[in-house]
């Protein structure tokens, strides 16, 4: 009972602090005072461009596309069903997967905010906020670590699933800055707003996990 209680408040908790911050991006975003923020982030990255550079963030950029993402999604979904059969570790993840980018095409659509303009290396259409790539990349590099942490013994295995997990996310994040596609602003509002859906769909997992041993127990 303690532990479902002490559950319960951690996930409310996290799903405060994590709307906050998305609802203070939005309301830093229609207020314009996130503008010089924005703007001294994209100056910092787009500094750096040089050609080697640029075929680096394109090849992040791509493999945090969607078309690359929904193969992932099938191959992990997969891969959890039939190698590890972890049926509802695979439908779980499935679930969050998909509701990540039907949260993020119904966000843009309410916000329907612009792309920059101030020096474009990729061309692409749509609404900028909240950015698909960042909300589909922290969903399914945060989704691997958690799904594969207790299948990693090693401390060392553990630091370098957390480590590829943090780095991809942040090189796909990076790059669509560095193209000149999405404000970081953008950037953090995605991050914001996965966060939110994972604390909830994890929080609803672990709930009908429990349910499900109690009926077992009782059969």
């Amino acid at each position: 009972m303690k532990k479902s209680r002490i559950r319960l408040s951690v996930a409310i908790s996290l799903s405060v602090l994590f709307g906050s911050a998305f609802a203070f991006i939005v309301i830093a975003i229609l207020s314009g005072m996130i503008i010089g923020f924005d703007r001294s982030i994209i100056d910092a990255i787009q500094g750096l461009e040089a050609s080697w550079l640029t075929s680096i963030m394109l090849a992040f950029t791509f493999i945090g596309s969607t078309k690359v993402v929904m193969v992932l999604i099938i191959a992990m979904t997969a891969y959890l069903l039939w190698g590890l059969r972890a049926r509802s570790q695979a439908y779980f993840f499935f679930f969050a997967m998909i509701g990540t980018i039907v949260l993020n095409q119904t966000l843009k659509f309410i916000f329907k905010r612009d792309r920059p303009e101030f020096h474009r290396l990729a061309e692409i259409g749509g609404y900028s906020f909240p950015s698909g790539h960042a909300m589909m990349g922290f969903s399914l590099y945060a989704l691997f670590a958690i799904l594969l942490w207790r299948r990693i013994r090693s401390t060392a295995g553990r630091i370098a699933l957390v480590a590829f997990a943090i780095f991809m996310f942040s090189m796909i994040a990076i790059s669509r800055i560095y193209l000149g596609v999405h404000y970081p602003s953008d950037i953090l509002g995605g991050m914001f707003a996965s966060a939110f859906w994972l604390t909830l769909t994890i929080f609803l997992f672990v709930q009908f996990q429990k349910r499900k041993k109690r009926r077992l127990a009782k059969q």
